[in-house]
C-alpha cells in the first residue's frame, strides 16, 4: 500500500473542517482556549503538541488497520 495523497488531503481537509466547526460553535470559547496556549511555556506547548501527533498517529494506524 502506498502513499495516497488525496489521504494526506482528505486528513488536512478534516482538520480544517473540525477548527471551522470549532471557531464557529464558540468563538469565545477557541479565544479562551488560544488565550491559555498564549500563557503556556514553550516545553508544555511542545509537550501537548507530542501528546497530540503520538495520539494521532496511533488512532491513524488503528483506523488503517
Amino acid at each position: 500500500m502506498g502513499f495516497q495523497w488525496s489521504d494526506l488531503l482528505a486528513g488536512v481537509a478534516l482538520y480544517l473542517v473540525i477548527e471551522g466547526i470549532l471557531a464557529f460553535a464558540s468563538p469565545s470559547g477557541l479565544k479562551r482556549i488560544l488565550t491559555r496556549v498564549l500563557s503556556m511555556d514553550e516545553l508544555s506547548v511542545r509537550r501537548s503538541g507530542l501528546v497530540s501527533m503520538v495520539l494521532g498517529l496511533l488512532l491513524l494506524f488503528w483506523v488503517r488497520s
